[in-house]
């Protein structure tokens, strides 16, 4: 059925920096198929890619659906150079659908939105905590560990020191 849930306090296992990219779409018109089916399309063939081997840098992701009409993905990476090196790789899916969802959101005059959003967290500066929840978020994407390993508060396992 669903994903095993795992009880009591768990917490994400990874403890150096990472980088999460979000990145959605909003459907402002529904009935506009041909303007947002290929670019919901799009985003699976580049996920299928980048979950091929850890090499890519990409660590994990959540597919969400938020607000009416918006789907959006949660993308954790173990760096930005990995993240920007994807982006930019003539050789992988990324390109030729940032190529052709541009011609699609122009042509399209407003019938589709796009977003995306880009935090570098170094390490130290991003805690997790699970109760009574399958894996998710940056837990999945690292796996995770019982609470007590990383320290029984936020604040202890927030590691961010003052200079």
């Amino acid at each position: 059925m669903g994903a095993e849930v795992l009880t009591g306090r768990m917490t994400a296992e990874a403890d150096g920096g990472v980088t999460v990219f979000m990145i959605g779409m909003r459907i402002n018109r529904f009935r506009a198929l041909r303007s947002w089916l290929p670019v919901f399309r799009a985003m699976p063939r580049m996920l299928r890619e980048l979950s091929r081997g850890r090499e890519s840098g990409m660590l994990g992701y959540q597919l969400l659906f938020g607000p009416p009409r918006v789907i959006y993905i949660v993308q954790y990476w173990d760096s930005h150079e990995k993240l920007m090196e994807y982006a930019g790789a003539q050789d992988k899916e990324h390109c030729p659908a940032w190529a052709a969802f541009n011609r699609r959101i122009r042509e399209g005059r407003g019938k589709i939105g796009f977003w995306h959003e880009t935090y570098v967290v170094p390490a130290g500066a991003h805690e997790a905590v699970y109760v009574n929840m399958p894996e998710f978020g940056l837990g999945k994407a690292t796996g995770v560990v019982p609470v007590g390993r990383r320290g029984e508060r936020a604040a202890d396992r927030l590691a961010l020191k003052s200079a």
